[in-house]
């Protein structure tokens, strides 16, 4: 019998596929608008006022958000939040580990407000 990647195998009960060993990072620096330049452009190009950005990306904010949530009960797990920046966020994924066992499927959802320095 050939060897079968498992995505092959399992192609019908996948929705995607991600190339990293233990995490995803969302951040939220979208090419073309990582810079106050780029931003103001987009915008622009959009018809938006630089000053009403943040009504823009609310209903996108939101949209995100709830996907994860719907994700997060669907795996049954709760999402996170961690405010405090000394707190490794590896150790609560470990925490987690310790309690669930190490099955495969969606482990753990953080969700944290990076610093910004400007």
């Amino acid at each position: 019998m050939a060897a079968t990647a498992l995505t092959e195998r399992y192609a019908a009960n996948l929705q995607g596929v991600l190339s990293c060993f233990d995490r995803i990072i969302v951040t939220g620096t979208p090419p073309g608008t990582c810079y106050a330049g780029g931003t103001t452009s987009f915008l622009y190009q959009q018809g938006i006022r630089i000053f009403d950005n943040a009504q823009f990306a609310e209903p996108l904010r939101e949209r995100i958000r709830a996907r994860a949530v719907e994700v997060c009960a669907a795996a049954g797990i709760e999402i996170e939040h961690v405010s405090k920046s000394h707190i490794r966020k590896e150790g609560l994924v470990a925490r987690v580990l310790r309690a669930r066992g190490y099955a495969p499927g969606l482990v753990h959802v953080i969700s944290a407000m990076e610093g910004c320095p400007s």
